[in-house]
């Protein structure tokens, strides 16, 4: 059985996924980082140029911390791992579809926190396109 499913994710990729999402904010950070927020908080970090084996860090819910830095290729974000971020520091182990999604997660979990007034001025939440060939 053949596998062709896109795995990784580049920081034009995160860009072209977040960049229509309701309230995202791109802007660079510790020199080269590229740090997605949703009203002022971040939600997603990854190096701007491709540096660090594509490293992606992002919010996890609390439920799920544990059982994604168990995963090989997974650790605790550095700094950020008492807010329940991890690294993916191998993002080529997980299908391109799954960190995407993973992504639309750390955007709603941090969303959330938002307060109601500025939850309800940037609307319905966004989804995941499927690509069906």
């Amino acid at each position: 059985m053949s596998r062709k499913q896109a795995s990784g994710l580049t920081v034009a990729q995160l860009n072209a996924l977040c960049r229509h999402w309701p309230g995202v904010t791109r802007d660079t950070k510790w020199g080269i980082d590229a740090v997605f927020s949703v009203g002022g908080k971040m939600f997603a970090v990854m190096p701007s140029d491709g540096s660090e084996g594509g490293r992606l860090s992002f919010k996890v819910a609390d439920d799920r911390f544990l059982e994604l830095t168990d995963q090989p290729g997974v650790i605790p974000a550095p700094y950020l791992a008492r807010a329940h971020w991890i690294s993916v520091i191998e993002p080529s182990r997980f299908a391109t579809a799954e960190l995407a999604a993973f992504i639309l997660d750390a955007y709603t979990l941090v969303r959330a926190k938002l307060t109601r007034k500025s939850q309800a001025e940037l609307g319905p939440l966004p989804t995941l396109k499927t690509d069906k060939k």
